[in-house]
């Protein structure tokens, strides 16, 4: 079993309303999808999802692709798919950085292995500990009344317990007061998170976080820059919020960093920012042997990346902080016949062949962006 080619496809894709970050407002998604086919023409499939271009990262979609076709591809064909991990080493010798495009690749020859044995994803690290997870959702609109009255809606059909706000734009003492008329508002039937997104110095983050922490807020995610390991190692000092670093936990040299300099004392996961699967156990690993919390993190992927995303998350001990994978609920369509399933405030981690998603070509056909 060799692999014979890789293609990758641009797609975007609509949400069902604007979802505000600090860095972009997004209304349309990019997704990367890979597609590995071996000799005998099976397939396996993956998805990293990037957000506002170069806003957010510098992984922007059209970088991903050209240095996969460029630069990874010719690395890996001919190679055995089973033998994942040798591949990626070998890829990492030849191609710095580019977490993103690595993901992509590693994830669809990951789903060609486990299909050509016949097992989910998760049995090639370790084995599935949890059937299910914690799953958060995004309150968005920016309106208090609506944000309370989705939170409880939500509640009633038992779909989220976990409410996250986006609080990195606008003015941070505003958006603090609508926080804690949230939180106020849903008592102790939510938990409630903020994202920072990296949009507030020190000073802001003294003031804010203080009562942020009064009202009740259960983590406070990424308020400085991602450089400023520093000032992050104050602030969890300072306060008994769990302070979590997502943008500045990308390497497992950058979590050891966080660890050894307690920079936060919790991380946000995604595989995509580490580089792929197996990147993201290390990070794991490192965080769990650090005492720090595991938060599943979510870059909003469709259907396809989610359940990559799941299939990992549930190899995993303890995830302390729940996870974020809602991307599916966010997008007008997807690029799966079969859905991700969310019932009982969890997201149902898929158990079929590979990440156990059959994928709907001519709906990737119809959301790749003509280059």
């Amino acid at each position: 079993m060799k692999i014979r080619s890789f293609e990758v496809y641009i797609l975007d894709l609509p949400t069902i309303r604007p979802h505000q970050l600090a860095m972009h407002t997004i209304v349309e998604q990019s997704i990367v999808v890979g597609c590995v086919t071996d000799e005998e023409g099976r397939e396996g499939w993956s998805e990293v999802a990037t957000i506002g271009g170069a806003s957010y990262g510098e992984s922007t979609p059209e970088a991903i692709k050209a240095n996969i076709d460029t630069y990874i591809t010719p690395l890996i064909l001919g190679q055995d798919p089973i033998h994942f991990d040798k591949i990626m080493n070998d890829v990492s010798k030849m191609v710095r950085g580019n977490y993103f495009a690595k993901t992509v690749v590693e994830n669809a020859i990951i789903d060609l292995a486990a299909k050509s044995k016949g097992i989910p994803a998760f049995e090639l690290f370790g084995g599935q500990i949890h059937q299910s997870l914690p799953i958060a959702w995004t309150l968005a609109s920016g309106n208090t009344d609506k944000d309370i009255e989705e939170a409880q809606q939500l509640l009633e059909q038992k779909r989220h317990n976990i409410f996250k706000l986006k609080i990195g734009k606008g003015d941070p003492y505003k958006n603090v007061e609508h926080v804690r008329q949230i939180k106020h508002a849903l008592g102790d039937q939510a938990r409630v998170t903020v994202d920072i997104n990296q949009a507030w110095d020190e000073d802001t983050s003294n003031y804010c976080i203080a009562a942020l922490q009064d009202a009740g807020v259960s983590m406070v995610e990424q308020p400085l820059q991602a450089w400023d390991f520093e000032g992050m190692s104050r602030l969890t000092a300072k306060f008994n919020v769990p302070i979590m670093a997502d943008e500045a936990a990308t390497s497992i040299q950058d979590v050891f960093r966080i660890a050894k300099y307690r920079a936060g004392n919790s991380i946000a996961l995604k595989p995509c920012k580490h580089g792929g699967m197996t990147q993201t156990k290390k990070v794991a690993g490192i965080a769990e042997a650090a005492g720090l919390g595991l938060y599943g993190g979510t870059m909003i992927e469709s259907s396809l990346g989610t359940a990559a995303c799941a299939q990992l998350y549930a190899t995993l001990p303890e995830m302390k902080f729940g996870t974020e994978i809602f991307g599916p609920l966010l997008f007008k369509d997807n690029v799966t016949v079969n859905e991700i399933r969310f019932e009982n405030f969890e997201v149902i981690v898929p158990d079929g062949p590979g990440f156990g998603m059959e994928i709907d070509k001519e709906k990737v056909k119809h959301y790749t962006r003509n280059l």
